[in-house]
């Protein structure tokens, strides 16, 4: 029988989080550029919180991988070869906001603070008082923590 998760009501909390942000969504022309996934090309990276490193950590276990593999073009580790993201529904929020100009350029701020703030909220809840960590490096330790 598997241990109980016992971060389920923060990483449920932050799937009501996600869910909420879908139902505010701004018109965006995302048709899979994938450009905001070349992070090294770009110079842009999401920056996550780390409950949603844990959640992304998860996705990344979900499609049999353990720990992250360089993608040969310079993108976010969790580019497929297909050019679809393998940890779609665990992607974090500024993949989700589209912090990508050619989509639309991201979200106001306006338009979502109040769900920042939130996520900041359950960092907070799991005892986690650094702030958000640029995507990468914040899912390797999740990954590693999650071993």
């Amino acid at each position: 029988m598997p241990k109980p998760n016992p971060l389920r009501p923060q990483l449920d909390a932050l799937r009501a989080i996600y869910a909420e942000v879908e139902q505010r969504a701004l018109p965006r022309q995302c048709e899979m550029r994938t450009t905001c996934c070349h992070f090294r090309v770009t110079g842009k990276t999401p920056l996550v919180t780390r409950i949603e490193a844990l959640l992304a950590a998860q996705g990344v276990r979900a499609s049999g991988r353990k720990k992250l593999v360089a993608h040969p073009q310079d993108a976010c580790p969790m580019l497929g070869v297909n050019g679809r993201c393998t940890i779609y529904a665990h992607r974090p929020f500024g993949c989700r906001t589209h912090f990508c100009a050619e989509a639309g350029g991201p979200y106001p701020r306006q338009h979502v603070a109040d769900l920042i703030r939130r996520m900041e909220a359950l960092d907070e809840a799991i005892g986690w008082h650094e702030g958000s960590r640029p995507f990468e490096a914040a899912l390797e330790d999740a990954l590693e923590e999650l071993r």
